[in-house]
């Protein structure tokens, strides 16, 4: 099953599209499909028979443990394709931040697709990069940082990958925060907290929104 009940199919995946300028070719035409908070994308363990990519919102990855916890792999934002297997089965679970829509793509036509649309193909074997990077970055993140540097490496990172890198705008609530550093709610806001007192960041009254008002100190804490 490609997505939950709580997906809808958009009506004109064409027009959908046409922003996207390095999607819209013939052969890259797929459905858009929008999701709803907190809506499942895939399943692990599902047949990867389709991968993804990001259009508005934003999509979580994550592994629920043996004891029951929730590890999330990785966050995926506007323009990221995630989904790539190189297996037949999906290792990890996908759902939707908040509202989001992606387009999905068939993997099995991922050789075909890439020999008409090279632009695509780019970005896959660029995704593919980028997860493998972030794979590594992400257990050292988790094996060898306190507390300070794990939330100062995410709040860096985050702002590299979004359009106003002055400011973060967390898609994600702070529990998702947790799971994705290995922390607890209560960790993540005493940090936040600390780095605001510290004058390092300042946290708006509405708390989704991070200013970075000193990111020297954040790529110190981060080295």
């Amino acid at each position: 099953m490609l997505a939950s009940h709580a997906a809808v199919e958009a009506v004109s995946p064409a027009v959908a599209l046409a922003p996207i300028h390095e999607l819209h070719t013939p052969r890259a035409a797929a459905p858009i499909r929008a999701f709803i908070k907190d809506a499942e994308i895939f399943a692990e363990g599902e047949p990867a028979a389709y991968f993804y990519k990001v259009i508005t919102g934003a999509v979580r990855t994550y592994k629920l443990l043996s004891d029951g916890r929730r590890q999330i792999d990785a966050f995926h934002l506007p323009g990221e394709i995630f989904g790539v297997e190189a297996g037949e089965e999906h290792r990890f679970t996908a759902e939707a931040l908040g509202e989001a829509t992606v387009v999905a793509y068939r993997a099995c036509g991922l050789e075909a697709l890439a020999a008409g649309d090279t632009a695509l193909a780019r970005q896959v074997v660029s995704a593919m990069q980028n997860a493998l990077e972030r794979a590594q970055d992400h257990m050292l993140l988790l094996g060898r940082k306190c507390a300070l540097e794990k939330v100062a490496t995410f709040l860096l990172g985050l702002s590299r990958r979004l359009p106003h890198p002055g400011a973060v705008d967390l898609p994600m609530a702070r529990i998702d925060i947790a799971d994705h550093l290995g922390l607890t709610i209560e960790t993540v806001s005493r940090t936040l907290t600390e780095l605001e007192r510290r004058g390092v960041i300042e946290l708006p009254a509405h708390r989704r929104s991070i200013v970075l008002r000193d990111k020297a100190a954040l790529r110190r804490l981060d080295a």
